[in-house]
């Protein structure tokens, strides 16, 4: 893990975001490259319909300032951080940042009283989510250690979750971390046997790694939702991380269909890294 980028927004969400990148930049000497979008719109950025151009630099200096106070900060000491501002009209085009940086990591703070669940619907956090090509890591609260042992991920098992899957494994083995994956059985339309869950999994492993060794990783749990099997079971070996596998632009999964994803989210202290399916 070499760069690592925070969208900052000068919120309290920002700073948990900020500081659990400062961890992992320590920990794994990789430069954070800390992201203001300043969101202008075509109209002040040309000067036109009354908006003059000294206006907007001025705005655009206002914002520098107080970037550059809000970095400020005793973690940030022996850290890495290139600041960058960009005006961009829409906070998907993280994603334009992290590829032309070539960086490993999105991490992002939650916003709002209503927790994690505003991400997933027309947020910030949302739309980069949806767009990134690399992973994301979305703070609910501050993160007061990196140092993962365990993380469930909820797999569907299908193909297109393979890819996905393979990225989460290597990066769970950098952290040092175990990963559970888990499959939740429910009762209605998609009930499956223990023999047909089992059936899916051994064709899983068998395309994703040519060998059965991942088998006792995984974990088959009846539940009445995906969300609360999820939930339960992180909560009952109690797992660091959460994650979740997304279709970017087309948004969750279908393993998750509707607001899974985001119960998950929202009803979890747990961090949730989510890996966009190829």
């Amino acid at each position: 893990m070499k760069k690592i980028i925070v969208p900052v927004d000068f919120s309290e969400h920002s700073e948990y975001a900020l500081k659990a990148a400062a961890k992992f930049a320590a920990k794994f000497k990789a430069e954070i490259l800390a992201l203001h979008m300043l969101e202008m719109t075509d109209a002040m950025l040309t000067a036109s319909e009354g908006f003059s151009s000294e206006q907007a630099v001025f705005f655009v200096k206002l914002a520098e300032q107080r970037f550059e106070k809000f970095l400020k900060k005793d973690y940030l000491n022996n850290v890495k951080v290139t600041p960058i501002i960009k005006h961009f009209k829409v906070f998907s085009e993280v994603n334009d940042v992290a590829a032309k940086h070539d960086a490993d990591l999105i991490i992002m703070g939650s916003q709002g009283t209503s927790g994690v669940a505003e991400f997933f619907i027309g947020s910030n956090t949302e739309r980069v989510v949806r767009h990134a090509d690399i992973p994301v890591l979305v703070l609910k609260d501050e993160l007061k250690d990196v140092n993962f042992k365990t993380a469930t991920f909820a797999c569907s098992f299908t193909e297109e979750s393979i890819p996905s899957y393979l990225k989460a494994e290597k990066l769970m083995q950098t952290l040092g971390c175990k990963l559970h994956l888990v499959h939740v059985n429910r009762p209605n339309d998609l009930f499956k046997s223990s023999d047909e869950m089992e059936k899916l999994a051994v064709n899983f492993f068998t395309k994703a790694k040519k060998n059965l060794n991942d088998m006792k990783s995984v974990h088959f749990v009846a539940d009445y939702s995906v969300e609360d099997g999820i939930l339960n079971f992180s909560k009952k070996i109690d797992t660091d991380l959460i994650i979740i596998a997304t279709h970017g632009r087309k948004g969750l999964s279908n393993f998750f269909v509707g607001s899974i994803g985001e119960d998950v989210a929202n009803h979890s202290n747990r961090p949730v890294l989510t890996f966009k399916i190829s």
